[in-house]
């Protein structure tokens, strides 16, 4: 009896581990496949990446849309030497706003963050962040760099109508932005590296590199950069900047691979749009049994009226489940338009419905110039 009883307690306890190795084994992708631990491997070296922009690109770029004076700066991050440069110290500068550089010594530096910077929209009406061609932000796979929300109560409401009002401005220039994921933000998700509400925003000689947003859904995405609501529908200005470029660098979301926003004019200069992907499937409205997504390999725009200005910009080797390789730009009430000039689109790939030129879905009738550009 007593040998029995031992086997007996033997077969038990194994059949126990068994259960809840299984258990945990079928929790554990039951949570990867609900994308609920969606975090993703840094880049080794971010500072491998391609340059700042579109080699080939010499559009006259607009004051308005240069590089901010940055010469007596309101904070400096850092006291000459790589430790003192702390995402601690960064977030506590974006939280005051103001004109925000670096003092990190001579060689290139990865800051990597634990939690996004906020914005306050009462703090400072203006915030420049200048890297200095030097500061790589990093999300370290994990958390989304860099908010601004003028309609969230949490960053202090400043007006009754924050859906269209002049501030926050938020620049930033000179800096490389990777490995930013937003993938476990849920209330504003979208905008892996970068998310934008109101007030205005430009970056001018950044790169964006793996950055990531949510997976799927019918609307969500900027694997980089998301933006709703400029002050008086003034566009985005993006300048010489970079998304993407070998594999492994570029930005990945449910629609806009780079960039997506509603109801937002952009105006995107001397850039480069390189190897990023609409990883969503089933478009907007999301088809039976889809989840939705899949559209704008680099740009996704969506809304009424807005424009879409290509200019000097190379946008190659983007990836869809859905449409627009290229650039998706649906305007519901079809008063939106887009310009074209001086810009290659070529060798993106998948996706369907491109009534007019290949790699660019929207309404046949949108309004759309095209000048001095390949688009193949």
């Amino acid at each position: 009896m007593k040998i029995n009883f031992i086997k007996s307690q033997r077969f038990f306890s194994l059949g126990f581990i068994l259960i809840i190795i299984f258990f945990f084994t079928n929790c554990n992708k039951t949570d990867i496949e609900e994308g609920l631990t969606e975090f993703h491997t840094p880049l080794a070296d971010p500072n491998a990446g391609p340059s700042a922009g579109n080699p080939d690109g010499n559009y006259p770029i607009p004051t308005e849309a240069a590089l901010e004076d940055v010469s007596n700066p309101d904070h400096i991050i850092g006291t000459g030497t790589p430790e003192s440069c702390t995402a601690e110290a960064f977030i506590a500068a974006v939280a005051q706003g103001g004109k925000i550089v670096f003092n990190c010594g001579t060689e290139p530096i990865i800051i990597t963050l634990n939690k996004p910077a906020k914005i306050f929209n009462d703090a400072n009406p203006d915030i420049i962040i200048d890297g200095g061609g030097l500061v790589t932000l990093s999300g370290g796979g994990k958390t989304r760099i860099l908010y601004m929300n003028t309609c969230d109560e949490d960053q202090h409401w400043t007006t009754s109508h924050c859906q269209n009002q002049d501030s926050p401005r938020l620049t930033v220039q000179n800096l490389v932005f990777a490995d930013g994921n937003s993938t476990t933000e849920t209330e504003y998700d979208g905008g892996g590296a970068i998310w934008v509400r109101g007030g205005r925003f430009k970056a001018v000689n950044c790169r964006f590199f793996n950055n990531v947003c949510a997976s799927k859904g019918p609307d969500v995405g900027g694997g980089a950069i998301r933006v709703f609501s400029q002050y008086e529908n003034l566009p985005v200005y993006i300048v010489n900047s970079t998304f993407g470029g070998p594999n492994g660098y570029g930005n990945i979301g449910s629609n806009g691979g780079a960039v997506s926003s509603i109801g937002v004019s952009w105006t995107i200069i001397n850039s480069l749009f390189s190897n990023n992907s609409a990883i969503g499937n089933g478009g907007n409205p999301a088809e039976d049994g889809t989840p939705g997504g899949g559209s704008g390999g680099a740009i996704y725009n969506d809304g009424n009226t807005m424009t879409l200005s290509i200019l000097g910009t190379l946008i190659e080797q983007n990836e869809v489940n859905a449409y627009g390789s290229a650039i998706f730009f649906v305007t519901n009430d079809h008063s939106g338009n887009i310009i074209i000039d001086q810009s290659v689109i070529r060798n993106n790939i998948g996706g369907s419905w491109y009534p007019v030129y290949p790699a660019i879905s929207m309404h046949s009738d949108t309004q759309i110039s095209v000048t001095n550009s390949v688009i193949e």
